[in-house]
């Protein structure tokens, strides 16, 4: 089958509002083009077709047998590409309407649902239908992938630092702190943990790659101290906080993510100096440094205004 005689839409529809005008003027005014425009594009669909679509007199323009078949079928040709059209504006809108996130672990837990409650109350507050949300939640070594690949949109990660190669905005400060259970030797000390003896001590620890597991590794470091191999690395914080609820050893966690536990005194702070356990939790994404208008910007605009429920102090931590 060859489409080299198949005229463009635009030619159709002049040729179908010709033949419902009854003039070329009519027909090209209809469809937005001048009169001589309009008759050079029909003179050359009747070379593409092969065939003369249009009797033309001073009364006016009537279709020739073939004009009229074509202009039949152009008409039907012309309501299935307006489907098209629409269908394609419908895949547009539902894109712009959906935001991929990646995100650590701390922040997906502690912070995400309540921008993305903010979110949606934003777009039910405009009566528009609610944005969205495809989450993945990872450390931050794979939250940077997935965006410098284009698998996200829109991440988060936790760190003091991010890439060149993306772009970034700084959201809020966190601390990490050193958590026990309540029966730990630790809590009954009266001078705090320094550096060396914490870095000496085999840890509950997350993975390599995870923002908090980067941030201790640089305290080490900054501190001139080893640390030694941890005694167990777990995926996400909470597996984490759990292990040390159970007793199976010492943590350095997000202060974020062991308020409720510290608040209910299943955990402990454990004071310790030489280390600055500061960090930065931050958006990252790739294109302009103002993001294109949509759901991804309405969410970094979200993050960006909202604060965590109460202070991420750095108490039980001194540099």
């Amino acid at each position: 089958m060859t489409l080299e005689r198949v005229p463009d839409l635009t030619s159709l529809r002049l040729l179908v509002a010709v033949v419902e005008a009854g003039s070329i003027g009519r027909g090209a005014r209809a469809v937005g083009l001048t009169q001589q425009a309009a008759s050079d594009r029909l003179r050359a669909m009747e070379s593409q077709v092969g065939v003369a679509l249009l009797h033309r007199s001073r009364q006016g323009s009537a279709p020739t047998a073939a004009g009229t078949v074509l202009a039949g079928w152009a008409a039907r040709l012309l309501e299935v590409a307006t489907e098209v059209a629409e269908g394609i504006g419908t895949l547009r809108a539902d894109r712009a309407a959906r935001v991929r996130v990646a995100s650590s672990m701390t922040i997906a837990e502690h912070l995400l649902p309540r921008w993305l409650l903010v979110l949606r109350q934003r777009a039910e507050a405009a009566g528009t239908p609610p944005h969205a949300v495809e989450l993945v939640a990872t450390n931050s070594v794979r939250v940077l992938a997935a965006v410098q690949d284009g698998d996200a949109d829109l991440g988060f990660v936790e760190g003091p630092a991010v890439p060149r190669s993306v772009r970034s905005r700084e959201l809020l400060d966190d601390h990490l702190v050193v958590v026990v259970a309540p029966a730990h030797p630790w809590t009954r000390r009266r001078r705090p943990v320094d550096a060396a003896e914490l870095a000496a001590t085999a840890l509950v620890s997350r993975e390599t790659g995870s923002g908090t597991r980067d941030v201790l590794g640089r305290a080490f470091a900054a501190a001139g101290v080893v640390p030694v191999s941890p005694a167990v690395e777990l995926t996400t914080a909470t597996s984490v906080r759990e292990a040390v609820r159970a007793g199976a050893g010492v943590a350095v966690l997000s202060r974020l993510a062991v308020a409720d536990d510290l608040d209910a005194g299943r955990l402990a702070v454990v004071a310790v100096q030489g280390l600055d356990l500061r960090r930065t939790l931050r958006a990252v994404w790739t294109g302009a440094a103002r993001m294109a208008p949509g759901p991804a910007r309405e969410l970094l605009e979200v993050a960006s205004v909202s604060r965590p429920a109460r202070p991420a102090g750095p108490s039980g931590s001194a540099a």
